[in-house]
């Protein structure tokens, strides 16, 4: 019998087994992919300087082939991979055929109002300002965030509507939303 190793086995998204660990290691199945005109290298680094636990990966460029396709000079940023606090990310450079909206954003959420305000003004710099309403902004490069105090969900989500709706009368009156405010709606 082989001797027991420290190692897992990563193949595609299939689980395998650690036999030393006794455990099930799965590679992650998704990965955001964001579709960038021009900024995919510089969207990475912002974004890696605002969050904790993250990283810029490879870097993949365009060679020769398909140029009639893509019109992307040879050598020029195609692909770069990174991770935000471990959720794992592609930003594409497909020219400006596709832009962000509302439609997806990603939500970040925040334990203190400290991690509100800081996300809060890292990520609205430069942003939209008319697409600051009830948590939600715009950064500089058009995509979507929810700043969300995690206390929120738990206050909307209380079997007491009365209290749930003053908190949800609260929330909609505000742009960057404030854990204080909301607590006193709460509690009426």
């Amino acid at each position: 019998m082989p001797e027991e190793s420290d190692a897992a086995i990563f193949l595609y998204d299939i689980p395998i087994f650690n036999q030393k660990n006794k455990t099930m290691a799965t590679v992650q199945k998704i990965t955001s992919n964001l579709w960038f005109d021009s900024e995919a290298e510089e969207a990475a680094k912002y974004y890696t300087s605002i969050f904790k636990n993250s990283s810029i990966g490879r870097i993949t460029r365009y060679g020769n082939v398909g140029q009639e396709i893509h019109k992307r000079p040879a050598n020029s940023v195609m692909c770069v991979e990174f991770t935000l606090n471990g959720h794992p990310f592609m930003a594409l450079n497909g020219g400006p055929v596709f832009k962000f909206s509302e439609a997806v954003s990603f939500i970040i959420s925040c334990d203190t109002q400290e991690e509100v305000d800081y996300y809060w003004e890292k990520l609205k710099a430069g942003g939209d300002q008319k697409a600051q309403e009830c948590g939600w902004l715009k950064d500089k490069y058009g995509l979507s965030w929810q700043v969300v105090p995690v206390l929120l969900d738990e206050m909307i989500a209380d079997p007491d509507q009365e209290k749930a709706d003053r908190v949800m009368a609260a929330m909609l009156k505000m742009k960057k939303l404030d854990i204080a405010t909301l607590q006193k709606a709460y509690k009426g």
